[in-house]
């Protein structure tokens, strides 16, 4: 292969309270302007590696979450994205979607105010704020089940609540490890033992794990730690955990419509939600900020036998 012949592929690179997000922006797949559902489907069955090659190492990491910048096919819509990560796609992502927007503000696509942006789960409302923080008003969410005990081998009964809030969560309190950056070993080990017993308890769709305990900053509410799909911890307070939380607080008549939340996570960043009734559901609202740290091109050389990732 000549030089002329490498495939690039331009991204630019941010943190969402320290989550990383890796937008797309020129040199992805071609998959047209059809239905978002069915251009992810067109993605993970014919373009697959593209998601491997630019989430996964050589060129990525486990906690990378890609986006790939997509026409929305709604007139209405400023954008729409389809989330990746090292393992496969995301129907939505909070912090993403707080990255996206700044990504977009940063290259002068949209200003202040609020945009339509088009997911593969529906359409969310993000606002740019003055200070450049961002707001996202997320798809309706809700609790499916409350009080959910499953046996995890080596550590007995563990009790939660199945949660939908753009990803599906298992949410737990935290109790035999700490929420503390020492222990994201540990956690991470409870967690996938936690959701292989909420998987074979009838619950398959689950794949993200968040365990929640007392704050340690005086602004928080409570503290998390979630364990994503491919086996990375979430750097921020994970947006659509988040959106998890306020649907389980909700139903338990914890928290009311319209009053702060702020949620942190394991390494101290902070997202404040919000919610306001959607009949059963409930439609919260995350702020949080992102921060571009990288301008790049990605190279694809076919001849280099880590091309398309380390998977």
């Amino acid at each position: 292969m000549t030089r002329n012949e490498l495939k690039k592929i331009r991204v630019i690179d941010s943190h969402t309270g320290g989550e990383p997000t890796r937008v797309i922006i020129e040199g992805g797949p071609d998959l047209g302007t059809g239905p978002l559902k069915e251009r992810l489907e067109q993605f993970r069955f014919d373009f697959d590696r593209y998601r491997s090659a630019v989430a996964n190492e050589p060129r990525g990491s486990d906690p990378v979450v890609g986006a790939l910048l997509c026409p929305p096919s709604n007139s209405n819509c400023t954008a729409a994205v389809i989330f990746f990560n090292n393992v496969g796609y995301l129907g939505m992502c909070g912090h993403g979607t707080i990255g996206l927007v700044a990504t977009l503000a940063y290259m002068g696509r949209l200003e202040q105010g609020e945009h339509l942006i088009e997911t593969p789960v529906g359409i969310v409302t993000a606002s740019l704020h003055d200070d450049g923080s961002v707001s996202f008003v997320n798809v309706p969410c809700y609790r499916r089940a409350k009080g959910v005990t499953v046996g995890v081998p080596g550590l007995g009964p563990v009790t939660g609540d199945v949660a939908w809030g753009g990803n599906w969560f298992f949410l737990a309190e935290a109790e035999s490890v700490p929420l503390e950056p020492d222990n994201i070993g540990h956690l991470a080990d409870l967690c996938r033992r936690i959701r292989a017993a909420v998987n074979a308890h009838g619950f398959p769709e689950v794949d993200h794990i968040e365990l929640f305990g007392p704050p340690r900053g005086a602004r928080a509410d409570s503290r998390n730690y979630v364990l994503c799909p491919g086996g990375a911890y979430d750097r921020s307070p994970c947006g659509t955990g988040t959106c998890a939380k306020l649907a389980c607080l909700a139903a338990d008549g914890k928290l009311a419509e319209g009053v702060p939340w702020v949620q942190e996570s394991i390494i101290g960043s902070l997202f404040t939600g919000r919610y306001c009734r959607n009949g059963d559901q409930i439609l919260p609202s995350i702020t949080g900020s992102a921060y571009i740290s990288a301008e790049a091109t990605l190279v694809l050389d076919e001849n280099d036998p880590f091309c398309w990732g380390i998977r």
